[in-house]
């Protein structure tokens, strides 16, 4: 829709140029009511959150959907209810510097899963292996996980 190549590491400046290259010509007041800027507006606000970003470009090579892999990487549950309930006994004692410092070990996290979706991606051959798709979206069921693990610390 921008024009961009199909790619996961995309930066910001190169997403905005895209964009400002084609909403000048999709403009409502050039090219009237086609709801092109509309489309525009919603391939950016993909482009730009990192994770809306990779199931885009998952799904754009054939990759399986959430629905269709609903699979984690070895061991991550046991992980992850382990960590949870390390944050449980210590958020209980209410000091806030345990609670930024258990946000940060739950940021470090996600952004171990960052890498990896990255790298996963980079490494893609063409055509894109079917297994090698199916185990980024299984890194990727990982960081929708410690992204509402993340949530639930803000609240």
């Amino acid at each position: 829709m921008l024009g961009l190549e199909p790619r996961f590491d995309l930066d910001s400046a190169e997403i905005d140029r895209a964009f400002l290259a084609r909403a000048a010509s999709a403009h409502p007041d050039l090219a009237g009511s086609d709801g092109s800027m509309s489309a525009l507006n919603e391939a950016r606000r993909i482009l730009a959150e990192p994770e809306r970003r990779a199931n885009a470009l998952l799904a754009l090579l054939g990759g399986p959907s959430p629905e269709q892999c609903r699979d984690l990487p070895q061991g991550f549950l046991m992980e992850i209810m382990e960590l949870r309930e390390r944050i449980e006994d210590l958020l209980a004692g209410g000091d806030a510097s345990v609670r930024a410092s258990v946000e940060r070990e739950a940021r470090a996290r996600r952004d171990a899963c960052v890498r990896a979706v990255a790298e996963a991606f980079a490494s893609l051959g063409d055509p894109p292996d079917p297994t090698a798709l199916r185990d980024i979206r299984v890194q990727l069921n990982a960081w929708r996980y410690i992204e509402r693990l993340i949530e639930q610390l803000g609240d």
